[in-house]
């Protein structure tokens, strides 16, 4: 029976809570990484991010995290190769991928980039879930259906965050979250319930928060 996709509900409050104490606690930058063997130890649970060039990951980040400049936007698409790893505390690595679909990056960067991806999901212990951010206003894309099957070869659970839904009507909204609902059920890694979230707004962030911080 095919999995039903359904819009995350509002937290509890126990799960809220925790996630807002995790995320109130310090976050600090602690290393960008561009080969396996300079990952940090795989000594706590880890959640990583990753979505096409100009999603709005950093601005996610920054929001979840209450920093404004923790992660770094660029200009340019694909100019961010590293892995970025931040730490939530003691307990979690929030893990920052570059942006992929990138026309702009010689294709030997690229190249480097998708082999690096490849083997830091399939070879990574400790990754509990990747959050696969996708655009309320365009859906997935082919440039999407790449890294989704990509998660799905590396067994991977994945849940997608939709970004900036703030930007679209709601009948636009609705039948682009109905788009990606469709998209998923392709999907054997797929995590059933998708975020909708406004950086800007706020909206969501709360649910994402309470999301990581009772991962197990």
């Amino acid at each position: 029976m095919a999995l039903q996709f359904i819009t995350a509900p509002e937290p509890e409050d126990e799960p809220r809570e925790k996630g807002r104490l995790m995320f109130a606690g310090p976050v600090d930058f602690v290393k960008g990484v561009t080969t396996m063997a300079a990952l940090p130890p795989p000594d706590r649970l880890e959640i990583c991010f990753a979505g096409r060039s100009n999603v709005g990951k950093s601005s996610l980040i920054n929001a979840l995290t209450g920093r404004k400049n923790l992660a770094r936007a660029s200009n340019t698409p694909g100019r961010t190769q590293e892995i970025n790893f931040f730490a939530l505390g003691e307990v979690r690595y929030l893990v920052d991928l570059p942006g992929y679909g990138y026309a702009e990056a010689p294709v030997a960067i690229v190249a480097k980039w998708q082999a690096l991806l490849k083997q830091y999901l399939q070879g990574r212990q400790t990754l509990r879930r990747a959050f696969v951010l996708i655009d309320t206003r365009h859906g997935v894309k082919a440039v999407d259906e790449e890294i989704l099957t990509l998660l799905d070869k590396s067994a991977v659970t994945f849940q997608v965050v939709m970004t900036k839904a703030d930007k679209v009507n709601r009948e636009t909204r609705e039948a682009n979250i109905a788009q990606v609902k469709a998209a998923l059920g392709k999907h054997p890694a797929a995590y059933p319930e998708i975020i909708v979230t406004s950086s800007e707004k706020g909206e969501g962030v709360e649910t994402l928060r309470a999301i990581i911080a009772t991962l197990e």
